[in-house]
């Protein structure tokens, strides 16, 4: 959690059809890599996903590194990723499309997701990273 165990809130920007796979409850994990922002998350944080101003609250139940895509891919639950929208490979290929290598050469974190059913707007304001969404 964040600092002094008080769970900490943080916001990432999220395309559209992502953003409605976790509202849906589809997509129960979010694939990142490991900036300094993603390392900062902690299980019991609260993350809001947000694209353009629609944004949803998850409370992060777990968060796991891989060194690399296929590592993750391999031990986690693909459709828990991205719905049924997409297979393994595809799943791959789109990971990779978004973060070249030297970008998965910083690690890879499956964050575990659960959809928070009650927020409030003073739960935006916690936001600790740095620039709303960035």
């Amino acid at each position: 959690m964040g600092t002094g165990d008080i769970p900490a809130t943080h916001s990432l920007n999220i395309r559209a059809e992502n953003l409605a796979l976790i509202k849906s409850g589809a997509k129960t994990i979010e694939v990142r890599v490991g900036y300094p922002k993603i390392r900062r998350i902690a299980v019991g944080d609260t993350l809001w996903f947000r694209c353009g101003d629609v944004s949803v609250a998850t409370r992060i139940t777990g968060k796991v590194e891989y060194p690399d895509f296929e590592s993750l891919l391999d031990n986690e639950d693909n459709f828990a990723i991205a719905g049924e929208t997409m297979h393994r490979d595809e799943l791959l290929a789109a990971c990779r499309n978004i973060y070249p290598a030297d970008k998965e050469a910083l690690g890879v974190f499956a964050l575990h997701l659960r959809l928070r059913l009650r927020h409030t707007a003073a739960d935006q304001d916690g936001d600790d990273t740095p620039g709303a969404g960035s």
